[in-house]
């Protein structure tokens, strides 16, 4: 059986209030990053595939011991489960994420489905430190 990871870079990270929502159905893997851009929303991120290779979003990267189970909770959480209207503020797909030890995994991600026309860029690429 393959491995599921998720990649996480905002409100659900370790200093996060809503990390719970991980605790049970995943196990910590480490830091990695991501080739993208992250904007600030509102109290929370959404990040964006980027081209250019020096914009890199930080994360954690977790692995799934409960992919029906977790992503029941995120679908509903990213509200983009058959439970809201499309479309939705986010979708998630596999993306390749580096880790901080140089290996790579295909990890689920939730990628931002709208316009950032008037977002503020986090350049730094760290929601927790921007």
């Amino acid at each position: 059986m393959t491995e599921d990871y998720l990649f996480v870079y905002g409100t659900l990270r370790k200093e996060t209030a809503r990390h719970d929502l991980l605790q049970q159905l995943c196990e910590f893997i480490g830091i990695g990053t991501l080739q993208a851009c992250l904007y600030q929303i509102s109290y929370y991120p959404g990040l964006i595939k980027s081209d250019d290779p020096r914009q890199n979003v930080l994360g954690e990267v977790y692995r799934i011991k409960n992919h029906e189970m977790l992503f029941a909770e995120l679908d509903d959480y990213e509200e983009c489960s058959s439970s809201f209207s499309e479309p939705h503020e986010y979708v998630r797909r596999q993306q390749m994420i580096m880790l901080s030890d140089g290996r790579q995994v295909l990890a689920w991600v939730y990628l931002y489905n709208r316009s950032t026309t008037g977002l503020k860029l986090i350049t730094s690429g760290d929601f927790l430190n921007p």
